[in-house]
């Protein structure tokens, strides 16, 4: 059975594991690169677990199927637009995947956000993630038409995606 949580501080070892798996896996789905992350030293994954933790402004979930982090999610208030939170770090490991535990994170995201009392759930995906956009797209979000290049990869291009809380 899987279970979520939210992340602490004293999550950071796992974070690391969990992170560097999810750019490992699917490095077109991220804004930050496997070889870059892997070279944080330990105190910078602590204040990194510490900073995504449960707040007024940011929160992320982790996934464990036992005692196996299977999947993440993190969530932060929009600098620009303060009634906006961001989803961020979505990812599940493909032995999870297909169980509807994506779909319980972001429901928990989308909780964490109304009593938060923002008011759209907004993220980017990379425009070749065909299966991302269709499972966000099933969860309630809807394109906004901004666009921008996609930083690892200028030939790709990120889409923007909101949904109202």
């Amino acid at each position: 059975m899987i279970t979520l949580r939210p992340m602490t501080a004293l999550d950071a070892e796992v974070f690391r594991d969990v992170r560097l798996r999810a750019l490992s896996d699917t490095p077109l789905a991220f804004g930050s690169t496997h070889a870059k992350e892997s070279l944080c030293t330990p105190e910078e994954w602590a204040a990194r677990a510490k900073k995504w933790g449960e707040g007024n402004d940011a929160i992320s979930f982790l996934a464990f199927d036992q005692d196996h982090c299977c999947g993440i999610i993190g969530c932060f208030k929009d600098e620009e637009k303060s009634s906006h939170a961001c989803i961020v770090s979505m990812w599940v490991a493909a032995e999870a995947r297909r169980q509807g535990v994506g779909a319980h994170l972001v429901k928990s995201v989308e909780e964490w956000a109304r009593r938060h009392g923002f008011e759209q759930l907004v993220l980017d995906v990379t425009d070749i993630n065909t299966a991302a956009i269709t499972f966000y797209q099933r969860l309630g979000f809807e394109f906004t038409g901004e666009t921008k290049p996609y930083p690892n990869d200028p030939t790709l291009r990120e889409l923007f995606m909101q949904k109202k809380l």
